[in-house]
């Protein structure tokens, strides 16, 4: 199978170098790979440059946005297996080989995905981000999976549509959803790409802005005619999980006393969601009882979230 690969990127040259490299070196002879850069200011041209001969096709152009510029990239793809890399997350060895033997042996999937390591400026690995088989419903009730171990079949984007670039937070939880609605996901039980976690990344500058999201697909799924039907008869979990969502962020965030407000909302609405974070929970209760040198030790020890950053 052919597979095309996007990296969208913005003056990301700090991590561009380890991106490319982590796509050229997969030893997959059928692979063609695009960099979509948004008219970046720092060096990240020059890197692209050092390495177009290996390249399909790169651009450096303004563009609208991280969706806007990995929407570029699919526009140029030609493989029947598709996925976006960011330019500060990369592969690990042997992951696209391993991605089309599990897409050859499910015919009818529509997707993979695998777990991820988390990993910090330096590339020092502090954490890894396992998930289960999901279906549609997993999805809608937010169950997020991290999207660099994702890989995806053309023919079901396609049917999905783009990306939808009014979302800059959970544009790929977004896709997700429409995707598994036509197509089962398959996931490998194996780690296949590390997420790189920074200040500039998405996670932890923009914490209030994914509960916002999460809320606007909510009312998306509610009137949606594909959707509205499953989200009728399951409301309260998925009302349940998108609470459970924003307060997850709002803590990150240091929102303490909003993401308590949340949890409390998501406890109303489904227990058996809050309990299995009550570790959280019982952290922002003692934020909020003035124990905030604890955040220190919170961070460092906390399980991470399964969520994307910025290009």
């Amino acid at each position: 199978m052919r597979v095309s690969i996007v990296t969208p990127s913005f003056n990301q040259s700090r991590f561009l170098e380890k991106t490319m490299r982590s796509v050229l070196e997969q030893n997959y002879a059928s692979l063609e790979y695009f960099v979509i850069d948004g008219g970046s200011t720092d060096s990240s041209v020059e890197i692209i440059k050092r390495h177009e001969r290996e390249l399909a096709g790169w651009i450096s152009e303004k563009d609208k946005g991280q969706a806007d510029a990995i929407n570029k990239g699919f526009c140029r793809a030609n493989g029947e297996i598709i996925a976006w890399l960011n330019s500060d997350d990369f592969y690990l060895p042997g992951t696209i080989s391993r991605a089309i033997e599990v897409f050859t042996k499910n015919p009818q999937a529509g997707m993979v995905y695998g777990n991820v390591l988390s990993v910090d400026a330096d590339g020092k690995a502090f954490n890894l981000q396992t998930f289960h088989q999901f279906g549609l419903l997993d999805l809608m009730s937010f169950h997020i999976i991290s999207q660099p171990a994702v890989f995806m079949r053309r023919s079901i984007l396609e049917k999905a549509g783009m990306l939808d670039t009014t979302f800059h937070c959970l544009l790929d939880h977004h896709l997700w959803l429409r995707m598994a609605r036509l197509a089962p996901m398959v996931y490998i039980p194996e780690t296949l790409a590390a997420a790189r976690y920074h200040v500039d990344a998405k996670n932890l500058a923009r914490t209030t802005d994914f509960g916002r999201e999460a809320f606007r697909i909510v009312d998306w799924m509610a009137s949606a005619p594909e959707f509205s039907t499953t989200f009728a008869q399951n409301k309260t979990r998925i009302l349940a999980g998108a609470e459970r969502f924003d307060a997850f962020y709002l803590l990150d965030g240091g929102n303490t006393a909003a993401a308590l407000r949340a949890y409390g909302r998501a406890f109303r609405l489904n227990p058996t969601v809050v309990l299995k974070e009550w570790h959280r929970v019982a952290y922002a209760l003692l934020a909020m009882l003035g124990l905030g040198k604890l955040r220190g030790l919170y961070m460092r020890l906390r399980p991470k979230p399964a969520k994307r950053k910025s290009s």
